[in-house]
């Protein structure tokens, strides 16, 4: 057929040319083609069932065994599990369940359902149901590839108050199944083996980790009894010789003890446990948001470890980020929307344990859940109970909320900086002091201090009257920008906050390093007046929201400037302010004629006067600011913050309002 336009192209073969066609060294033919039988394929390519023979794999072998004990235990046939390393390599499971049949299997003629079992590929009691509503095995190859891959292998059933044994080698069974006695008080499965050098090298089976296998089983599933006993050879100081695993709290359990001490966003973590609708299965979690860390995850289906997560995690996230964001929209904060699943996952602590029907995963080694429906029946059970956990202790939920909108707006600023991507001579020039730093030469033994004097005026008078070896001066011109209300592009652009995080050389928020801070205190040194605590509120504000982590660590203070001079005769004293004044015309100038002079200001103040009163550690007075300990009483500290100095002036307003009569009234009259 022939398109209009084009021309008629054909194309032919000659037989002459299948004569010039190379002669291969042999015949490719059906006796070419291999048939891989029983467990043949298994020893042939390892990798496509246990995703090869390194360590991971060598382990893998023990984690296939142990997840069908399990699958006994979350089916309720079992209470009960061992795990024994002996020397020699050899690894023995044990458990109190059903027990493996025993009884000849109706399409192998003359074999034992136990044999079958271990070495027939895809067989199993899994596939319909009936036997498990839920399990970690899935394609009936566990316990047959761990048979083909070790050099000995024996099985011990006791069922029907009798005991049954068999032995296998590399697959192969070594004789017929034998009952070997009677076991009136015994019942379950046991399996023993030794993986094969021939596969595996010279590996040998870890201790410790096989030791942090059995307790996370026994995590995970609440109602199991998990032994464990290695030969005391094997026993270190990080792993007993005998051990007995029960948690009667489940994931809540581990990840207390894998918090330990550390402090978190919320003294309780957001843990519990859901049943799915219509007997689909259920679901367990914990999450805990430990402060300055890189957090962890740790993602089960049905008892198996599924490292790379899935569709059970996008639920879980799905539900985390959508509840808070509505938190954020029911107190208020606009900015809420913007939060996204990284920042209320990164740094957090997350262990997530789903039970479901026929689940799917990437691989045989099930690193990866795949079943699309666990994401929805996921999201939907975790998200009432997080809207609880967030609304039951409100001080809690805008704890978290005031931690998750700080990790989006590091997010949004990095973002920002990479599309901005300031050329290298401009970035090398701002690392340079500023200008109007008089730095200290630093010889002062570890007390060096930065004074943030107001204005250029004070700022002379604080130079003359420094120690040169331990104090340097920072003049800012004014009012500071006030940071709570401010963009972060405003904020960059700022030339005032420019110079003073040039001076203290220790970053800003999340980049906040006090361990790179140039002086070991830093003190706000303004005028005793109206203004000048304003200022001083500016920069705590500041500090407050860019350098909390310096705050923490108790680096920042106010200096306390007085307000008045008080002269009789020859005696003078400072005041602080009118009480302290008011004290002191009361007892030391008590009947005396008494001169009062009221500073203006810090640069009114003589060198000398300056020093004496508020610059030698000697004679001056400073009040620390800190933080609570405790974070959710940090956020407290972060709401008034935002009251006081937000972009929301109806705040203010409320605040001043609700306050109004806890004014003294006699400082009102005066």
């Amino acid at each position: 057929m022939n398109l209009p336009g084009t021309a008629a192209y054909s194309c032919t073969m000659s037989d002459d040319l299948f004569d010039k066609l190379p002669a291969g060294d042999g015949d490719y033919d059906a006796s070419a083609i291999e048939v891989l039988e029983g467990l043949e394929p298994v020893r042939r390519r390892p990798g496509m069932y246990i995703g090869g023979t390194d360590e991971r794999a060598y382990h893998h072998l023990a984690a296939e065994v142990l997840d069908n004990s399990m699958d006994e235990a979350v089916a309720g046939h079992a209470s009960r599990i061992e795990v024994i390393l002996d020397e020699g390599n050899r690894l023995t499971i044990i458990d109190n369940g059903r027990g493996m049949p025993i009884d000849e299997h109706p399409k192998f003629p003359g074999k034992s359902t136990l044999e079958v079992i271990l070495t027939t590929l895809h067989s199993g009691g899994k596939f319909s149901g009936k036997a498990y509503a839920t399990s970690g095995g899935l394609h009936g190859v566990g316990v047959s590839v761990v048979n083909a891959l070790s050099v000995s292998t024996r099985v011990e059933v006791a069922r029907n108050k009798e005991v049954f044994a068999q032995e296998f080698s590399q697959g192969v069974p070594l004789g017929p199944i034998a009952r070997i006695g009677a076991a009136p008080n015994r019942r379950g499965t046991s399996v023993s083996f030794i993986p094969d050098p021939e596969i595996f090298g010279d590996r040998s089976f870890k201790p410790a980790r096989l030791f942090r296998l059995a307790r996370s089983k026994a995590y995970l599933y609440a109602g199991v009894e998990i032994r464990w006993k290695c030969a005391p050879s094997l026993a270190t100081e990080d792993v007993p010789q005998e051990a007995v695993f029960q948690f009667p709290g489940g994931l809540a359990d581990h990840l207390r003890e894998q918090v330990a001490d550390r402090e978190c966003v919320t003294s309780d973590f957001f843990a519990g446990k859901q049943d799915f609708p219509d007997e689909q299965g259920r679901v367990e979690w914990a999450v805990a948001w430990p402060l300055w860390s890189d957090g962890a995850t740790s993602w089960y289906c049905n008892t198996v470890p599924t490292p790379d997560g899935g569709t059970h995690e996008q639920g879980l996230r799905a539900a985390l980020a959508k509840g808070i964001r509505a938190f954020g929209e029911l107190t208020g904060q606009k900015k809420a929307k913007d939060i996204s699943a990284d920042d209320i996952v990164t740094g957090s602590e997350i262990m997530l344990s789903v039970f479901i029907r026929e689940p799917q995963f990437q691989s045989q080694t099930k690193d990866r859940l795949t079943s699309p429906e666990a994401a929805r029946l996921v999201e939907n059970a975790v998200r009432d109970h997080f809207d609880h956990f967030l609304t039951d202790n409100m001080e809690r939920g805008r704890a978290l909320l005031g931690s998750v909108m700080e990790r989006m707006d590091e997010r949004l600023r990095r973002k920002a900086e990479r599309e901005v991507k300031r050329k290298t001579a401009t970035n090398a020039k701002k690392l340079r002091l500023p200008g109007k730093l008089t730095d200290c030469s630093g010889e002062g033994n570890g007390e060096t201090e930065l004074f943030i004097v107001e204005g250029d005026s004070a700022g002379g008078s604080a130079k003359q009257a420094r120690d040169r070896k331990t104090q340097a001066i920072l003049p800012i011109r004014g009012k500071i920008l006030n940071v709570a209300s401010a963009t972060a592009d405003k904020i960059r652009a700022n030339s005032e906050i420019a110079d003073l995080g040039l001076a203290l050389g220790c970053g800003t928020r999340k980049d906040c390093d006090p361990d790179q801070l140039r002086y070991d205190r830093v003190i706000i040194m303004t005028d005793a007046d109206v203004d000048g605590a304003h200022i001083a509120t500016l920069l705590m504000t500041f500090f407050f929201q860019e350098m909390a982590e310096l705050v923490k660590r108790e680096h920042l203070f106010l200096a306390q400037p007085p307000l008045y001079r008080l002269v009789a005769g020859k005696e003078s004293r400072y005041a602080r302010d009118d009480a302290h004044r008011a004290e002191l015309e009361a007892t030391v100038f008590k009947g005396r004629k008494v001169e009062v002079s009221r500073f203006k200001g810090l640069g009114e103040m003589n060198p000398q006067e300056l020093r004496e009163t508020t610059m030698n550690p000697a004679t001056r007075r400073l009040t620390r600011i800190t933080l609570p300990a405790e974070h959710e009483k940090r956020f407290a500290v972060k709401e008034l913050v935002d009251q006081l100095m937000g972009r929301n002036p109806e705040h203010r307003f409320n605040f001043i309002q609700n306050r109004a009569g806890e004014v003294d009234r006699d400082l009102i009259d005066a």
